[in-house]
């Protein structure tokens, strides 16, 4: 059997995977078994943050590997403890849950809102209010958190305890929360996989100020806009607001499944010994992966991230054959005039991996690409796009 067969026979058909088969890459340059070269402008959704095989990240996964690849949280490792350090350092948020995944990650989030609010307000306060068109996860409650009926269909009975408001209508937001008696008010800043749309800067302050008026947690995702993706540290920091609760994963271990829930002032002893739980979470490989990375997300590469993504904004904003550019950072939709798919499909034979999402091309490059590399890339995404 091919690897293709193989892959049909034995795993679950849950992907319809490219007809592409990584074999090795460096930074952001894939290749296939046959040895053709693609830039990878996907960088595994969001996940290698510093492009594939990253020399410091392989070095500091090495080097704890060699030490301890695992110990269960029954007890203390030095990894798992200074990655939760930076991380609060860096947001002013006060302690850490760390689990394997983004999926996981807001779980713990829910977890933590509806503990405070049943404790604060009452047991009747465990509404989670999130946006329509918005994603949370795949998990049976992370899934009845999205905001997308498409999700929905063939799992029911979904969760309860989810209500959903128009992305940018306050006046919904206010009324759902206060019908349902809310517990938290779940968002992405960003509204990756509904279609790389931010959400509008005033709209994120009424909520945000409303949510802290009515004692109601505000949860913010970052799964796939944190880490500097979105040329921020998180993509909350670019509205001037202060969640209670963060939830991140993705581009945060570089390439090794890593989810981290941050907790701020208000919920930060919400949990009690037993409360909550994972085995591999704060695994010390995947935070010294982490810490590698966390690291390394300074001003500067913020800078940087920024600067390119103002350059892949102008290059294909009125370029022919585009209708619109969405996002922000390196996180980018484009609506083309031609199907995502047939746009998708042309790079990739030219060398270039994109993703969709909804009706779009969706760039999620790593942080560090070369702009050479960068360029080359977007002139081929125009190339594709063109009619």
């Amino acid at each position: 059997m091919n690897l293709k067969d193989k892959d049909k026979a034995y795993i679950a058909s849950t992907y319809n995977r490219f007809p592409v088969e990584v074999v090795s890459g460096k930074g952001s340059i894939l290749k296939d078994e046959n040895g053709k070269e693609y830039i990878d402008m996907g960088s595994g959704i969001g996940v290698t943050a510093f492009g594939i095989a990253d020399d410091e990240w392989q070095a500091a996964i090495t080097a704890q590997i060699a030490k301890v690849q695992h110990t269960s949280n029954l007890y203390y490792t030095e990894p798992c403890a200074n990655l939760a350090e930076k991380l609060c350092l860096k947001t002013g948020m006060k302690k850490v849950f760390f689990s394997n995944s983004g999926a996981e990650a807001n779980e713990c989030a829910i977890k933590a809102a509806r503990k405070y609010a049943a404790e604060k307000k009452g047991a009747e306060y465990y509404t989670i209010v999130t946006l329509k068109n918005s994603f949370h996860g795949r998990t049976l409650t992370t899934l009845s958190a999205t905001g997308q009926e498409h999700y929905h269909e063939l799992f029911n009975p979904l969760t309860p305890g989810f209500a959903y408001a128009t992305a940018g209508d306050f006046d919904e937001m206010k009324n759902t929360a206060l019908e349902n008696k809310a517990a938290a008010i779940m968002i992405e800043c960003i509204q990756g996989e509904g279609g790389v749309i931010p959400l509008d800067k005033e709209y994120v302050l009424d909520v945000a100020k409303f949510a802290k008026d009515n004692d109601i947690i505000l949860i913010v995702d970052e799964v796939q806009t944190g880490n500097g993706r979105s040329g921020k540290l998180y993509s909350y920091m670019n509205y001037g607001i202060e969640p209670d609760i963060v939830s991140t994963a993705k581009g945060l271990a570089g390439g090794l499944p890593l989810g981290a829930t941050l907790l701020g002032e208000k919920v930060q002893n919400v949990f009690g010994f037993g409360d909550h739980g994972s085995t591999f979470g704060g695994n010390p490989v995947c935070c010294s992966a982490a810490i590698s990375i966390l690291d390394r997300i300074d001003d500067s590469i913020l800078d940087e991230v920024k600067a390119k993504s103002k350059y892949i904004f102008d290059s294909l904003e009125n370029a022919d054959g585009v209708e619109s550019v969405s996002g922000m950072g390196l996180m980018i939709g484009i609506k083309t005039v031609k199907k995502a798919g047939d746009v998708v499909k042309e790079c990739m034979e030219n060398g270039v991996l994109c993703l969709t999402a909804k009706d779009k091309v969706r760039l999620l490059p790593a942080l560090n690409i070369p702009m050479p590399v960068l360029e080359k890339a977007i002139g081929i995404i125009k190339n594709a796009c063109s009619q």
